[in-house]
């Protein structure tokens, strides 16, 4: 199992980034409409652990469906979420995913890279 604080740490960024003001402030107003503007707390938790589920538990290429129905939102959101590639190297395998977040008829895309060390917790690669 990944740990919550660490999944999507990517999406956290960009949902720190896209904050009102301090958007506006370092000039990513283009931030504003997209999906991580409306997400609310509850819509980031459940859908941390629709991706930690999909990376653990589904095929490459095989696709699951997220929506915030029920949390509280009055906004609608729902995402696809694909793991692929997964590699081996020793005892460590890596695999790739696509999270494609929609709300409000916008879209954005992550594509967060999990890591795993024998049979431990997939644990998210920070891009550098």
């Amino acid at each position: 199992m990944l740990k919550s604080p660490r999944i999507l740490s990517g999406l956290a960024a960009v949902l720190l980034l896209s904050a009102g003001s301090a958007a506006n402030a370092a000039n990513l107003g283009f931030l504003n409409d997209t999906p991580a503007t409306w997400m609310k707390q509850a819509d980031y938790n459940s859908l941390a652990r629709a991706v930690r589920d999909s990376v653990a538990n589904k095929a490459d290429g095989e696709t699951s469906n997220w929506t915030n129905d029920g949390l509280g939102n009055p906004v609608k959101m729902n995402a696809t979420i694909t793991p692929s590639k997964m590699q081996k190297d020793g005892d460590k395998t890596c695999r790739d995913s696509e999270v494609v977040v929609t709300a409000k008829g916008q879209s954005m895309t992550l594509r967060p890279q999990f890591c795993q060390a024998g049979s431990g917790a997939w644990v998210y690669q920070k891009k550098h």
